[in-house]
Formats: C-alpha cells, structure tokens, sequence
C-alpha cells in the first residue's frame, strides 16, 4: 500500500522514519520519481518500488547516487568526489556539471531555522513559488533516465516562473491594480470588491441554482433588491456587469427568443459556489493575461478576496490557464519590458538562456534528453536564477523598501477572518480597513493631509497675486 508522502518544506528528513538526512546512516538517496529516502529504508523495502507511487526502482540501490545537494543543506560532511559508472568519460563530464549546478542552486534552499528536517525559507531570496519548484530539481535523480527527463521540465518551470518574477519586479502594484480594473472594465465587466462582489455571486447562484431560467433583466433586478439592504451602492448598472463576467466565462446556457429577451440558464458544473467561483476568478486572470499583465498569487488573493488565504486556489487557476507557448510569450515581454526600463542591470543577458528553457518540452512523455542537453538546460537555469537573485538584492527597489502602512479604503475585509484568525492575515501590508475606528482614523488622516494641500496651494496663489499687484505698480497702463 502506498505511503503518504510528506510536505514539500519537509525535504531535508526521510519521509519514511522520518530521521534527518545524513553522510553516515541516513544518507539522502532521490530516486526517478523524485522521491527522495534515506538508505536504510531503501535496503528494508519489500519490493523494488518506491513506496509513494509503486514505480519500479530499475537501478541497484547500492549504485545509485547520494543525493549531495541535500546533504550539504543539513550541514553534513559532503565527499570532494562520489564515483559514478556511466557510459563513457563524455557522459561523465556533462552530468558532473549539471550535477555542481543543482547544488549550487540548492543553497538557495539553505535552512535560516525551523525544526529537525524541516526547511524555514521565510528569508530566502527566493519567493515560495520558485522555492517550490527548486526542491522539485533538487530531488531529481540525474542518474536515471526518468529523472532526466523531470530535471528537464522542473528546470523549465523555474525558468517560466524567473520570467514572470522579474516582470513582477518592474512592475508598480498600485498601478497594476489600476491597469487590472480598466481592463476588466474595458470587456463590459465590473468587480465590486471582495465582499460585495461574494455576495453578489451567491445571490446568482440563489436565483439559478435549482436550474430556472430567467432574463437577464429579472436576474440583475433579483440582485440587486437583496444586495440593497447590506450595499446601498448596488446598482442595476454594477450588477449587470458582474452577469456579463459570467456571461463572458461561459457559465449560463442561453435561450434565445423570438421578440423578447433571451433566457439564462445556469450550467450544471456551475450550480455549488465553489465551481462558479472558480470560474469567475478564471475569467478575471484570462483579463488580466489578455491585457499583458502579470499578478502574483498572493496579489491575486489580496485583490479579489482581501487575504492572502487563497494563494494556492488562484496558483492552481494561473497554473491551469498556462500554455506551452506562454513561456516564450513572457521572454518577449520582459523584452519590451526592459526595453521600457533601460536594462540597469543587464538582464538581456539571461536571454538566450531563458529561450534555451523555452524550448524544453513540458510533456511527461517527452524524449529523454541527451547528456549534453541536460548539461545546457542545467547552466541555464542556474544562470537565470542567479541573475533573479542578483538583481533583487542590488537593484530591486522592491528589495531596499521598507514596507508603508497605506490604506485604501475601496474595499474592505470580512471583519469575521479577524475574528477567526486574531489579526488581519496580511499585516503591515494591509491596505484595507478592517474597522469603523479605523475607517475614520485614515479618513480624518486624509482630510489633514487635503487640508494641508490647500493651504499650501492657497499660500501658492496668495504669492502669485502679490506679485502680479506688483508689476502692475511698476508697470501702470
């Protein structure tokens, strides 16, 4: 029976005694699933299978190689040299240096603290998502032909994600929520905030979900007279244009009629709030791909539901709407993109390196690589996350800022995750106001500040006006 595999942060201990790795009993062993064991345990399985996912372990354990990477990450004594057998003194070669390579990135994953086998990354360099994917190329097995083939596609996949980390890195936030509303606009659609936006889908959802079929008219007036008590600010016009979100992500089965107005149905796979959610947000992040923008996961939950409690379901809807050909898309955008900038730090560099990882084939079933292919495909990715890093720490504005309590009060949070949570999930970047106090306490702030304007403004004209009667007694008509 299969064994239950451990948490992706818990990759520096066995996932079957749960011993931390090391060079004398416990030494790390990655097999060509990426599964990662220690020794002992391998030499104790009943059959040769990997005990996570039953695939047959087609090399002697005795030969294959101990994982490196990890050892040095636990502090282990690392050997100079560890004696692989391959076909020839080439291969040798190419998969030594593809080999250094990945251990060279996996100190990146190097541990700050946090328990026994159990990796604290919370002051890496490195975002969570490339951290994730990291300990995905680390714990692939070089040695064995499906492990090859992983390291390719998880080398492809932190290249893809590098991209859109420095898109990220030029980008202005407040602006990009500006550029992210105009665009959703621009389709005829509307988001009225994470709270009144919920609301509004699940009174849809109340009016269709038994399978009735009404106008559009009807549905947006239903809406809206239930959304009035809570948000006097709904609007026919608003409500409208969160249907047409719907409409345009293909939720409602459409009657048309002979002179009258067409009948809307909600599909079946759409009736739980779940599914029309889901969908909804979708739509929302294809805008946002549409318009050439690029949101992080944990931009898209602050955005659409004022937390950052949904990071994973908004990765998994970007992850589900990526295509092969949206990698070599986003090169040609950090282009543009450093074209705009000036390119301080050179990173036009990264770019043959980056169209190298492009052109990997992401499918599971693809062709196994060459060992020099490997070879290339692993100087690369190290080149680019190196270059990622380099520029957050020396040139990143983002980097060097220290983070600014600023509140907008457009839109506001469920005051219940405070009462769930006993703080807002967000901190000192909050930009939402989670109380009436603090309502009031950013609106009289605001006030001073406008008050402040104009008298300076005041103070501007009063100055303008005395010397405009002063060249007038100098120069009388």
């Amino acid at each position: 029976m299969p064994v239950q595999a451990a948490q992706w942060t818990e990759f520096l201990s066995c996932p079957i005694c749960y011993n931390e790795f090391d060079e004398n009993v416990h030494k790390p062993i990655s097999l060509g699933c990426s599964h990662t064991v220690c020794k002992t345990c391998l030499n104790k399985l009943h059959r040769k299978a990997c005990p996570f996912d039953q695939t047959a372990i087609n090399t002697d354990i005795d030969v294959l190689p101990v994982n490196f990477a990890l050892l040095q990450l636990v502090g282990a004594q690392v050997p100079d040299h560890q004696s692989i057998k391959l076909s020839n003194l080439g291969e040798n070669k190419h998969y030594e240096v593809a080999k250094k390579c990945v251990e060279d990135l996996a100190l990146y994953l190097k541990p700050l603290s946090g328990g026994k086998g159990v990796a604290s990354l919370n002051q890496s360099a490195l975002s969570r998502p490339m951290q994730r994917k990291l300990v995905t190329l680390v714990n692939c097995q070089l040695v064995e032909e499906e492990g090859r083939v992983r390291a390719m596609r998880a080398a492809r996949s932190l290249g893809e994600r590098t991209v859109t980390e420095l898109i990220l890195q030029h980008q202005n936030p407040q602006q990009l929520s500006a550029n992210l509303w105009a665009a959703v606009r621009a389709r005829g659609c509307q988001f009225l905030g994470p709270a009144m936006q919920e609301e509004a889908l699940k009174l849809v959802l109340l009016a269709l979900e038994d399978g009735s079929a009404l106008s559009r008219k009807v549905l947006v007036l239903f809406v809206v007279q239930r959304l009035e008590p809570r948000f006097p600010q709904a609007s026919k016009t608003s409500i409208g244009h969160v249907v047409q979100l719907l409409y345009r992500a293909s939720c409602f089965k459409v009657t048309k009629r002979d002179e009258d107005s067409s009948l809307m149905q909600l599909k079946e796979e759409f009736r739980s709030y779940e599914a029309l959610r889901r969908e909804h947000d979708a739509q929302i992040v294809h805008i946002a791909m549409e318009a050439g923008l690029r949101i992080s996961p944990e931009q898209w939950s602050s955005l659409l539901y004022g937390d950052l409690a949904h990071k994973s379901h908004m990765q998994s809807i970007i992850d589900k709407l990526q295509s092969p050909e949206s990698f070599a898309k986003s090169v040609q955008e950090l282009t543009i993109v450093l074209q705009r900038t000036g390119d301080p730090a050179n990173l036009n560099r990264l770019r043959p390196h980056l169209e190298l990882l492009a052109n990997i084939d992401p499918n599971p079933d693809a062709v196994s690589p060459t060992w020099e292919q490997l070879e290339n495909a692993m100087v690369a990715v190290k080149t680019v996350v190196h270059g990622l890093v380099d520029f957050i720490q020396n040139y990143s504005r983002k980097g060097h800022e220290t983070p600014q309590v600023s509140i907008f009060i457009t839109f506001l949070t469920h005051v219940r995750d405070l009462r769930q949570q006993g703080g807002c999930p967000r901190g000192t970047n909050c930009t939402f106001a989670h109380s009436q106090e603090e309502l009031e306490k950013y609106r009289l702030r605001n006030k001073k500040i406008n008050a402040t304007e104009v008298l300076k403004q005041q103070g501007k004209l009063f100055q303008v006006q005395t010397e405009f009667q002063m060249q007038k007694t100098v120069f009388p008509s």
